[in-house]
């Protein structure tokens, strides 16, 4: 196939993963032949579901995959982008480690002539990129300070934050929940949890220590709101944790009642609309969107059965 140009994005320890064919009708013919390489950011459960929801999808298609995993170091994505570059592959599926990275990424693969689709986030300019399946991560936030807002109604309180890592969907996830917060909330912290359960749940110590009358807590993964809920538990506190994913587990506590609520955002969905509408946009004229987006839905005790799968099973 023709290589397309544009271009991003990361990942560390290379593995091919060789992709069976499956009889899906006349797509799956036309992928044949075709070699992705997905540039994934990070081990975190989101990142593992992604994974899984491409390579089952590109199975589906007779697609092969290349991937990679930028373990959250920029330099490591573009040295993954390099070496998607020297594989030769088609297009590559980036999810970036930190969207300041994505500049040097998109140079390096339109040099090359090789396409770059991005998920979860997308560039200001899209002209060099093939496509993207983003997730309103601002609105994830926002969700989440709506139901705090509500819950508060127009009592004052005290919200602390426990972010991801510093850049990329962290960022985009904090300033939609702050921006969103009606003025009788106040945030009195705001500290990364680096996408690490005990590393949240050590902050959430020192936020219950710094600020004894914390209502409201906002955890940028559902991971790190259990090592949070740990700290917060143990200190006597009962702090309303509002948080994003939508897992297995997430849902479970959302259900009896350790998490407020979460918002879903199924990494099965992103990963498998990567797949398919960067098959779909490699030809020509195919008339896909070039920008799709990951539905996104507050998620409480109220409606659990519409919570949609987060991560594919096996």
């Amino acid at each position: 196939m023709r290589k397309q140009f544009l271009g991003t994005l990361f990942a560390a320890s290379l593995c091919v993963v060789s992709v069976a064919a499956c009889d899906s009708g006349s797509a799956a013919d036309e992928s044949d032949g075709v070699t992705l390489g997905f540039v994934n950011g990070a081990t975190t459960e989101f990142h593992t579901c992604l994974e899984k929801a491409v390579n089952s999808e590109a199975a589906a298609n007779n697609t092969e995959v290349v991937s990679a995993n930028s373990k959250q170091d920029p330099g490591t994505e573009l040295s993954n982008i390099e070496d998607m570059i020297s594989r030769n592959v088609d297009a590559m599926i980036v999810q970036t480690v930190n969207v300041d990275a994505l500049k040097n990424d998109i140079a390096k693969a339109k040099s090359a002539n090789i396409p770059i689709f991005l998920t979860s986030v997308v560039t200001d300019d899209t002209s060099d990129i093939l496509g993207a399946v983003v997730v309103d991560l601002k609105g994830v936030g926002k969700l989440d300070a709506e139901w705090v807002g509500r819950d508060a109604g127009t009592t004052t309180a005290e919200a602390g934050i426990i972010a991801g890592a510093p850049g990329a969907a962290s960022d985009l996830l904090v300033s939609g929940f702050s921006d969103a917060l009606p003025p009788n909330i106040t945030v009195v912290a705001n500290q990364p949890g680096m996408f690490n359960r005990q590393k949240a749940q050590d902050v959430a110590e020192n936020l219950i220590q710094a600020h004894p009358d914390l209502k409201y807590a906002f955890v940028a993964n559902e991971d790190m709101a259990f090592g949070a809920y740990q700290a917060f538990q143990a200190a006597g506190k009962s702090v309303k944790i509002v948080t994003v994913n939508g897992t297995d587990d997430g849902l479970a506590a959302v259900r009896d009642g350790r998490f407020a609520a979460t918002v879903a955002n199924s990494a099965t969905v992103t990963g498998q609309l990567a797949v398919k509408n960067t098959l779909a946009l490699l030809k020509p004229g195919s008339g896909t969107e070039k920008i799709a987006h990951t539905p996104i839905s507050l998620i409480t005790k109220d409606n659990l059965d519409t919570a949609p799968q987060y991560c594919l099973k096996g």
